[in-house]
């Protein structure tokens, strides 16, 4: 579209710029792309910035819900008021634009009578108005109703056109590196991933273990529990929900397990304190600190390895469960009671 019918794209050669007020802090758009990122809860389904595609937005949650996001997503916002009518006839469009883009944008809706100040500064002048966020600045934008064949072109140009690999291909590829990232600790990231899966199909197996495991690494017991919950009977014999499952389960006694100090306290002065170690080793393993727990029932198993009915063994292979047979902790462990039980 050519810069006449779109005031808003950048000059040749250039990203668009501007001046934006957020809240009662004014600050250059290109200088946006500075702020940190969407923080875990939002990533996990808290606000509007990774939970949904298309969402209203206040002046207060600009900078989470666009420039921020916008870091991560390319994000359309749409200036619109009730009383415009133009507006109401672009809405149903966009939308379906938006859900059908899987997942390459975003949607934030910002009622201009409610939240003057940022369409002021951003000279909004004429509604509805339609403007892309990228990098945690704006980028390109359009004024009017279009077409929905104008408005497929516009979110090609500013979040690239679609992936010519299949849906099924896409979400494999996505579950895949969310799982990377929650090896590596990156569970922000993981949950982006895993949130934008279950924006394609919602009852994706893998993408809901996934999410339900960001939620237990964040300390959300209760949003985990309910997430998984919501998994039919008939598939949580899959591994990794029993897996998800058998975490949450451990996750839930810890709690009620005691001071993790006043357990090493115990253990320094009595090292023979199996019932103290253990307890240690569950709280060890519900931080994440899968060897050390694993570690502290070997130190069980060596020195009495038929304690209460060898409940570090039976625990070891709780443990297990809970991590998945491919996790290196439990092939690492693995290797190590084998060697012990058949030395």
């Amino acid at each position: 579209m050519s810069d006449f019918d779109n005031p808003y794209a950048p000059a040749s050669g250039g990203q668009m710029s501007g001046t934006v007020t957020f809240g009662d802090q004014t600050k250059p758009a290109q200088a946006a792309a500075a702020a940190p990122s969407s923080d875990l809860s939002s990533a996990l389904g808290g606000g509007g910035v990774s939970g949904e595609l298309i969402f209203d937005t206040t002046t207060a949650d600009f900078t989470a819900d666009v420039i921020q996001a916008s870091r991560d997503v390319t994000v359309l916002v749409d200036f619109w008021a009730p009383w415009c009518g133009p507006c109401k006839q672009l809405t149903p469009i966009i939308e379906k634009v938006v859900r059908e883009s899987n997942g390459r944008v975003k949607l934030v809706k910002l009622n201009i009578d409610d939240h003057p100040a940022i369409p002021g500064q951003m000279g909004i002048q004429s509604i509805p108005a339609v403007v892309a966020f990228a990098g945690g600045k704006p980028v390109d934008g359009f004024m009017g109703a279009l077409p929905e064949s104008q408005i497929r072109e516009f979110v090609d140009k500013v979040a690239g056109p679609a992936p010519t690999s299949s849906a099924d291909e896409q979400i494999a590829d996505i579950v895949t590196q969310s799982r990377q990232a929650l090896t590596a600790g990156d569970v922000e990231a993981a949950a982006r991933g895993f949130g934008a899966v279950l924006q394609m199909d919602q009852g994706h197996v893998g993408a809901i273990a996934g999410m339900a495991a960001c939620m237990l690494a964040a300390g959300e017991l209760e949003r985990a529990e309910k997430l998984i919950n919501a998994v039919p009977l008939e598939e949580r014999k899959d591994p990794e929900i029993a897996s998800v499952f058998k975490r949450l389960e451990m996750a839930k006694e810890v709690a009620v397990l005691g001071d993790p100090a006043e357990l090493e306290s115990r253990l320094a002065a009595n090292p023979a304190d199996h019932e103290a170690r253990i307890k240690f080793a569950k709280i060890l393993n519900a931080k994440g600190d899968r060897e050390a727990a694993a570690d502290e029932l070997f130190t069980i198993m060596r020195k009495d390895a038929k304690w209460e009915d060898e409940a570090a063994r039976k625990m070891l292979l709780e443990f297990f469960e809970a991590w998945g047979p491919m996790d290196p902790a439990t092939l690492s462990a693995r290797r190590q009671l084998s060697s012990m039980l058949f030395s």
